[in-house]
Order: structure tokens, then C-alpha cells, then sequence
């Protein structure tokens, strides 16, 4: 029987509530009944999903007066929207997301002023994928082909309309298709397109599945085109997939590389945002055990913040090393 995309998004966000409960158990903490918050990630093909998984149960046992829940999502534009109207209280998204929805720019009517940053995750790398057999050897051949760039709502989609304009490309020159990271590299698998982009950390476990089975390979991103990102766009910088990541790579693939970050609303309880903070930095060794992203985390790089601090992590980067 073939389960809906929408019950596979229940299914998961269930599952994920349930990893929370084994973790916590079922006490409150000395407020009375315990606080449920959401925290909205990915699809269950990248690595927002089970590192927000794991976020969320360490906040769990730090904070007993709240349960945290990864939610399975669309991706980093369909958070923005759904913290800034109170649907959801925390949420993953990348720099070009979280700029554009704080600013009112490319894909967001009005600006969403009430989002602050209140931590920092990874970088994620643009991987340009390909059928092994393909001829293309880079993103401007992709003209008149069949393209995946990311689920409706996604960080992932707002990157490719970006990198294909780099390439004097819109989405009238290639045929567009609206793919999730599983749906891509099974789309890829099946001959049913020509390539895709896929903005995530590495290894991704998807990408991993392609290359391993040797269906697809990887298209670096030239430095012509980089430097055209990043003298168009603030929140882009040059970046690797170092060699070894996947297999069957002979070299480094040079590429587009976005940080990604943890957003709320300006109004999130400071001890929500503190406990955060704290989490990333105690408990960095358990996070890793789920993900090899997690080591990536950089808390001092909230300095660099692409949009306002919450005031709670603002005054955390001052007096963190501290507490």
C-alpha cells in the first residue's frame, strides 16, 4: 500500500513525538503541567529532521517545565511563515531564507520583522547532482532539462531559482520539478530527471544513497559563478565537499555554501533561548552521536547573525563562556 506524502509527514512528526516522550518520560516540571513546543525542520531525507530530533529531546530532559517535538516540515520558507503567524515555536532555515523573511524579499509579500535569531547551526553545501551517465558538467547545461529544486516552502527552492539566475537561467529555461531530497534522488534513480539541487549538510544521507549505488555523481559550482552569489547576495560564500564525503569522488567538488540557523519569534521565553544555547555547547558529544553535522556548530558564530539576536542570546554571547 503507497502512504500519502501528508500521512508520511504524520507518521514521522509522530514518531519523532514519541522519541521526545522515551526520552523525558511523562512528569511536569515544578510549574505543573509541562509546555509543549514545536521545533520545525525538514523533510526526513536531510539532516534537519533528525538533528532537530535530538535538539529537541536534550531540551526535554534540561527543561522540565517544557517538551520539545521535531516536526517534519516543507523546509526553512514554510517555518518562517508558520513562527512568525504563532504556529510553531522554533524553527530551522537557512541564511538566504531567514534574510529574505526578516527583509520582505524574494518569496515573502511582507517582511516577518517579529523573527530573531537565536542560534547557530551548520553550513550546508549546494550539491549539484547528476546521473552518472549524464553529459552535463555544469549547472548552465541544465537548459531545456528536467531539474528538482526542493519541495514547495523550502530553503532548498529559493537557493536554485538563485544559483539558476547565476547561470542566466530562470525557471521558464528548465523544467521545473518540485522534489523533496527522497523524492529527488528516487526521481534520479528513475531516470525521470536530468538533475537536481540539493542545499544540505554533508554527508546527506540521500546524496550518500545515489553516489554510493553509483546512480549519480556530483557537479561542482565554479568560481565565476560563486563570486557572482556572493557580490549579488550576502548570505552566500564559497565552499567543499571535501573529497572522500561520497564515493567514488576523485577530488574536491567546489561549491555554494549557506549557514543555517535556529529562528523564533522575539517573544520566545529567554530560558527557551538560554537552554538552547546551553544544549549546543554541554551537550555537543550527543548530538554528534546522531549527526557528524553537529560538530560543525559554532556558537560564536551568532556575531554573524544575518538578522536581528533574540536580546536572550545576545546577552548568552556575552556572558556564555560563564554561566
Amino acid at each position: 500500500m503507497r502512504i500519502s506524502s501528508k500521512w508520511q509527514r504524520v507518521i514521522a512528526t509522530g514518531a519523532a513525538s514519541a522519541l521526545v516522550v522515551l526520552f523525558t518520560g511523562c512528569g511536569e516540571g515544578s510549574g505543573g503541567r509541562r509546555q509543549f513546543l514545536s521545533i520545525g525542520t525538514a523533510g526526513t531525507g536531510g539532516i534537519y529532521y533528525p538533528l532537530g530530533g535530538a535538539i529537541a529531546s536534550r531540551l526535554s530532559i534540561a527543561d522540565p517545565d517544557r517538551q520539545y517535538t521535531a516536526e517534519v516540515t516543507g523546509g526553512s520558507v514554510e517555518n518562517m511563515n508558520r513562527i512568525a503567524n504563532g504556529a510553531m515555536d522554533l524553527g530551522f532555515s537557512m541564511s538566504t531564507t531567514v534574510y529574505e523573511a526578516f527583509n520582505g524579499g524574494a518569496g515573502f509579500e511582507q517582511p516577518l520583522s517579529n523573527l530573531r535569531i537565536i542560534a547557530p547551526l551548520y553550513a550546508n553545501a549546494v550539491h549539484v547532482v547528476v546521473p552518472d551517465n549524464s553529459t552535463d558538467t555544469s549547472v548552465g547545461d541544465f537548459r531545456g532539462k528536467r531539474v528538482s529544486v526542493g519541495a514547495p516552502g523550502s530553503g532548498t527552492e529559493q537557493l536554485s531559482r538563485q544559483l539558476l539566475l547565476a547561470y542566466d537561467l530562470t525557471y521558464d529555461d528548465v523544467n521545473v520539478r518540485y522534489l523533496s531530497f527522497r523524492e529527488s534522488v528516487n526521481a534520479l534513480r528513475d531516470g525521470a530527471i536530468d538533475g537536481a539541487i540539493i542545499c544540505v549538510g554533508y554527508p546527506a544521507s540521500s546524496v550518500l544513497e545515489v553516489t554510493t549505488t553509483g546512480v549519480a555523481r556530483l557537479l561542482p559550482v565554479d568560481s565565476e559563478h560563486i563570486g557572482i552569489m556572493e557580490d549579488t547576495y550576502s548570505y552566500y560564500a564559497a565552499g567543499t565537499i571535501p573529497r572522500g564525503t561520497y564515493p567514488r569522488m576523485t577530488g574536491d567538488v567546489e561549491t555554494v555554501a549557506v549557514m543555517n540557523w535556529v529562528v523564533a519569534r522575539a517573544d520566545l521565553e529567554d530560558t527557551v533561548v538560554t537552554n538552547l544555547l546551553d544544549v549546543l555547547r554541554d551537550d555537543r558529544e550527543d548530538l554528534i552521536r546522531v549527526n557528524a553535522m553537529a560538530e560543525q556548530i559554532d556558537l560564536d558564530a551568532l556575531s554573524r547573525a544575518p538578522i536581528s539576536l533574540h536580546d536572550a542570546a545576545r546577552m548568552w554571547m556575552v556572558g556564555g563562556e560563564e554561566r
